[in-house]
């Protein structure tokens, strides 16, 4: 089975006493194989449909909301990106297509293509009117 957009790994699943890694699959997810971390290894098994509620889940030197994408290091494979969503501080490596991603493939929301978040400057029309447009 494989992952597929929208599909959640919680770590507390089956690894209550463990720094409590979430994740959230952006894209791709054909090739993955496992993510490590505190030692664990998070398979399909520990999708769920929403992050199990429990306190104490420890941040990775990063935090949290960034996105680990498999084709920034490694263009041929499924595509597999992954946004860190809580916990984190053991997080080791994922496996995906037979290659390891680490800290190293990630990707900046901008990067992606996301445009039009809150400060960020719309892009201008070339081709459009700079004024009101249209019948009264």
């Amino acid at each position: 089975m494989a992952l597929k957009k929208g599909d959640i790994i919680d770590e507390y699943k089956r690894f209550p006493d463990s720094c409590g890694l979430v994740v959230k699959v952006m894209g791709g997810g054909d090739g993955f194989t496992k993510i490590v971390c505190c030692g664990h290894e998070l398979t399909e098994e520990d999708v769920v449909a929403a992050p199990i509620k429990k306190h104490g889940r420890k941040m990775g030197q990063k935090g949290v909301g960034f996105i680990i994408d498999e084709k920034k290091s490694h263009p041929t494979g499924c595509g597999l990106r992954l946004m860190i969503m809580d916990g984190g501080q053991g997080l080791e490596h994922m496996e995906c297509c037979g290659r390891s991603l680490t800290l190293a493939d990630e990707r900046e929301f901008l990067d992606l293509g996301v445009r039009n978040l809150r400060g960020a400057q719309p892009e201008e029309d070339e081709d459009a009117p700079a004024g009101p447009t249209g019948n009264a």
